[in-house]
């Protein structure tokens, strides 16, 4: 049996409403920031629970144009998380601020309790990542940054209608960032982005950001951006928008059978803590696996695509090599980059799958 990772094939094997509302669209030519925009971040604040949400090119500009529209740019500090994608450093660079990074617990967010060592006269905001889908412990986080004076912005971009505390994920900063990237819970067919926030102020200049800053047609009221959410994107983001609580509860099911089976398989397969003032909806699905590589390629031999995320730490990355850490700053990222696997765990995996990815895993600790 092969399981795959990517699930997009059946996703859109039936796409005639996409097609029919992309060929309505063409005969309006309203091809940037078209009706359709609108609609979808109208339908997009209502099913995140916050005032206004704005449309934007990708996930890693809804991230650098929160930053950018708080005022935030060269000299400043951003804490982050030391486990992450690297959209993450890569937008606070991007404004022209220096990641300060932060080592992350086991349930993959940022440890609160290592932050404040890493708050400087330069530092600016935190950038709290809601990885794998889970949400970061938030009132810590938020106390932080009151008593500093700190602005939040929350990566959420994995984390679409996760909550904590019942608080939706991304509404409880200042700015909340989403992707829209095709392998997201909630995807289009290509790149897209989504910013959030209940700041009207915020939300007006955001508008002008990811519009060169136009006012209207012959005005411009600032310098800014080209980082329109395409209509066309929107056309299938408001096809998919209904779906994402049953996409959602799909997934949680899919995780739940997966921890029943490897909870047996103690000083194997090791679970993630499962907070539960958090509602965790399952971008990835990872486990700290003995033997994490042999088990890898045991999968990907009896046709389970596992992937792991990530293999490695950012801060030993060429490309970081720059921002000065070295091997044994964040031993937790560093640990889960040794240990770490990630299973499909999506809305489309049937039930034999599972239990055959269940089943190919026991084999190999058995084997051993």
């Amino acid at each position: 049996m092969r399981v795959r990772y990517s699930y997009l094939p059946q996703q859109f094997e039936r796409s005639e409403e996409i097609l029919a509302g992309i060929r309505a669209h063409l005969k309006t030519c309203q091809f940037t920031l078209g009706p359709e925009v609108a609609q979808f971040e109208r339908g997009f604040a209502e099913l995140i629970g916050a005032r206004h949400a704005v449309g934007v090119a990708n996930g890693t500009d809804a991230l650098m144009l929160s930053l950018r529209v708080l005022g935030i740019g060269h000299g400043d500090e951003v804490i982050t998380s030391a486990s992450t994608f690297v959209a993450t450093i890569g937008a606070i660079h991007a404004v022209g601020a220096r990641p300060v990074l932060v080592d992350v617990r086991p349930d993959f967010t940022i440890d609160p309790a290592r932050i404040e060592a890493a708050v400087t006269p330069r530092t600016r905001a935190i950038i709290p990542v809601h990885l794998t889908g889970d949400v970061s412990e938030m009132d810590a986080i938020l106390g932080i940054a009151q008593r500093r004076g700190l602005a939040v912005v929350e990566d959420a971009c994995q984390a679409i209608t996760a909550t904590y505390r019942g608080r939706s994920a991304g509404t409880m900063g200042a700015l909340g960032a989403f992707s829209l990237h095709p392998l997201k819970n909630l995807n289009v067919w290509g790149d897209g982005g989504v910013i959030v926030t209940n700041d009207a102020t915020l939300d007006e200049r955001l508008r002008l950001l990811r519009n060169h800053g136009l006012k209207n047609r012959d005005e411009i009221e600032v310098l800014g951006y080209n980082s329109r959410l395409d209509s066309i994107q929107a056309v299938v983001g408001n096809w998919l928008l209904p779906q994402v609580p049953s996409i959602t509860d799909r997934r949680i099911a899919n995780a739940a059978r997966y921890d029943n089976a490897f909870a047996r398989l103690e000083g194997d397969i090791t679970l993630p803590p499962r907070r539960p003032e958090t509602r965790r909806v399952f971008h990835l699905y990872q486990v700290y696996a003995r033997d994490r590589d042999r088990l890898h390629q045991h999968l990907l031999e009896q046709g389970v695509d596992a992937k792991i995320h990530y293999p490695i730490p950012l801060h030993l990355q060429r490309g970081l090599a720059h921002l000065g850490y070295k091997a044994g700053d964040f031993p937790e990222a560093e640990r889960q980059s040794t240990f770490v696997i990630t299973l499909p765990v999506d809305q489309h995996l049937r039930e034999e799958e599972i239990s055959y990815t269940i089943d190919v895993v026991k084999e190999f600790y058995r084997s051993r």
